[in-house]
């Protein structure tokens, strides 16, 4: 029996309190309706706009009747009455007022109290951006009137950079001293927040730009190659001319300029043949299927051995490498410096010379011959293969060297390769 008592007890409080809030009382006297009338009275004359309201209360129902300059006060009104102790219900009639005259006057009132508080800020105002020019002017002597950043940086884009980095710290600086100054400092959250938000925006806008850039400023400071190195980046082959904040040149060996985005050479494999003065030259040569293969190799290493620009150590490799239904194909290799010897012109005198020792000893493949007879004429003079070794050097690739020199000579300040920056 408790249980169901307590059960029937739970279920029926919040009735009754429901009840209790929405109770009216039943007697209500005029002197109640009075101090009501007058409480919302003294207090709407307090806020002001509200002189043409009128107000009414009887047994609890207040009246509102009358006009105010905006819908914003008519809504005010209704929600501050119903805040009266003793209201029951709240009669809001108050219309906004047609007149014109009296819609312009609060705006002129409000308009003439900016422009007071405006005029009395006006010497602060004026005391913050003096402040404001003199710190920024201070950045901007510390940061592209001195040299330390020529110093400190391995070339004249990082130095650039610092500058541009220091000079913004110092405005950030003013602009949060003179905030400061007029009080106004949540403002700079505000600013802050809206330029990153910004700065989000533009930097999905101009991606690649921001990519090539950032891209320019990490070679600049590791840098893979130096100025007249030979490089391969991107299936582009050519010599180094120089390094800009957009792109890496390249000097073609057919002389033509490759203009490369620094994006594209920061994510590509890079080939330096320059880093390592020894390098290899390779070439092929067919052998006919019926000579010894042994004596083939052995002539081509003597041939090798005994060229005076290739190196002793790395040393001459031969081997066989496949087979044709013709022919056997030997691989040769020799190594060179070639800072002295240049390398197109070393495995050509290395090629003539293997195949006139194959064509003497005749293990190269014999090929279809097709005799042409010249009828009233003499038969062409032949001119000798001579086995002695050729001049080789490198007045070619010094040639282009020159060319790269002549040009960052031209254009040096747009160069961004240092020999003080660390190579990778």
């Amino acid at each position: 029996m408790r249980v169901v008592l307590l059960v029937l007890s739970l279920l029926i409080a919040p009735i009754v309190a429901t009840a209790q809030e929405t109770t009216i009382e039943t007697t209500a006297t005029a002197s109640d309706d009075a101090a009501i009338a007058n409480r919302i009275r003294d207090i709407i004359a307090e806020l002001g706009g509200y002189e043409d309201v009128t107000v009414q209360v009887a047994d609890g129902i207040v009246t509102l009747r009358g006009e105010t300059t905006s819908s914003t006060q008519i809504a005010d009104l209704s929600s501050l009455s119903n805040r009266v102790q003793g209201v029951v219900a709240v009669k809001n009639e108050v219309l906004e007022t047609t007149d014109l005259s009296r819609r312009i006057n609060p705006a002129y009132e409000r308009l003439k109290t900016r422009l007071t508080q405006i005029i009395a800020i006006l010497p602060l105002v004026l005391i913050a951006l003096v402040l404001f020019g003199v710190i920024a002017l201070i950045g901007y002597v510390v940061a592209y009137r001195t040299r330390i950043f020529d110093r400190l940086a391995p070339n004249l884009f990082i130095a650039d950079l610092y500058r541009q980095v220091v000079f913004l710290l110092f405005l950030l600086g003013a602009m949060v001293i003179s905030l400061d100054l007029m009080n106004a400092t949540a403002l700079l959250s505000t600013i802050l927040g809206a330029a990153g938000i910004i700065g989000l925006a533009l930097g999905f806008a101009v991606k690649d730009t921001v990519e090539n850039y950032i891209a320019s400023v990490l070679l600049s400071i590791r840098q893979p190659f130096r100025p007249n190195d030979t490089v391969e980046i991107n299936g582009d082959e050519g010599k180094v001319i120089r390094l800009t904040s957009r792109a890496t040149i390249l000097l073609s060996y057919d002389g033509n300029h490759i203009r490369i985005p620094n994006a594209t050479v920061f994510k590509s494999r890079i080939v330096n043949y320059s880093d390592n003065p020894a390098r290899r030259f390779m070439f092929c040569l067919p052998v006919d299927l019926s000579a010894n293969l042994t004596i083939a190799q052995q002539v081509a290493t003597d041939v090798l051995e005994g060229l005076a620009f290739t190196l002793k150590d790395p040393a001459v490799q031969v081997w066989i490498d496949k087979t044709t239904p013709t022919s056997v194909e030997l691989v040769c290799t020799g190594w060179i410096d070639q800072t002295i010897t240049s390398l197109p012109l070393a495995r050509s005198e290395a090629l003539r010379l293997v195949k006139k020792a194959f064509e003497e000893r005749e293990l190269d493949r014999q090929p279809i011959v097709q005799r042409v007879l010249i009828e009233d004429g003499d038969e062409p003079e032949s001119v000798e293969n001579t086995t002695e070794d050729l001049p080789v050097d490198t007045s070619s690739e010094n040639s282009l060297d020159r060319i790269v020199d002549a040009d960052r000579t031209e254009n040096a300040s747009a160069d961004l390769l240092s020999s003080k920056a660390p190579k990778e």
